[in-house]
Formats: structure tokens, sequence, C-alpha cells
């Protein structure tokens, strides 16, 4: 009698855990359908922009066709604000905006914010 009841159970708690399997299954296909058709309906392509960021980091000024586009997460940019960089992006034409993944500095930009200035390290310390 008791192997007949846990036996019972056993089936019982196999056949609630093979359900939600299932449901929790349908759900992540679901989900990534979702944003499948998501980036369809919102054109984002990923590129490699160069250009110089806005004195604020807000904008990238595109070298390539001098178009402005809005930096969706402007602390990726930070520290490059007025600088000529080179980043890697997601882009999203319907809105005119970049989220951009990675940013470097291009060839010949000076790092060294004395060096922008025009002036020495020495000439500074001394």
């Amino acid at each position: 009698m008791r192997k007949m009841i846990c036996s019972s159970i056993g089936v019982c708690f196999l056949a609630v855990s093979v359900g939600a399997l299932a449901q929790s299954g349908e759900a992540m296909k679901q989900d990534t359908m979702k944003q499948g058709d998501q980036m369809k309906h919102n054109n984002v392509k990923a590129v490699s922009l160069s250009g110089m960021v806005s004195d604020d980091g807000k904008m990238l000024m595109s070298d390539s066709d001098h178009k402005d586009w809005m930096i969706s997460n402007p602390e990726a940019v930070r520290g490059h604000e007025g600088h000529r960089v080179t980043v890697k992006a997601s882009v999203d034409a319907a809105k005119n905006e970049v989220h951009v993944t990675s940013v470097g500095m291009m060839k010949g930009e000076m790092k060294d914010p004395m060096k922008k200035a025009g002036t020495k390290k020495n000439d500074v310390e001394n």
C-alpha cells in the first residue's frame, strides 16, 4: 500500500515538473522571437563609425557623412569628449541613435591633455 501511494505521488510530481518545464521553454522561445522581431523593426545594425564626440558626450558627429548621432549610453564615451574616436556600435537609423559597445582614440589624436593645450609638462611643473 505504501509503495503504491509513494509511486502515485512520484508520478504526480513528475507530471507537474514536465508541464512546468514545457511552459517555461515555450515562454523562452516566445521571448527570443519577440527580441528578434524588435531588432528587425528597429533596423538595428552593428557597425564601426569614426567621428568626433561632442563636448557633452551625448552626440557623435560622423566623419564619413557628417551626420550627428545621439549616443544612447554616453557613459561609454566618458573621457573622450571633444576627441575624434572610432566606435563599435549598434545603430538604430530610425531613431538616429547609436549604442556604443567599444571606443578607441583615432591615430594622431593626442591623449595627453597637456599636449593638447600646447604646453609641456615640465613648463607646468616648474
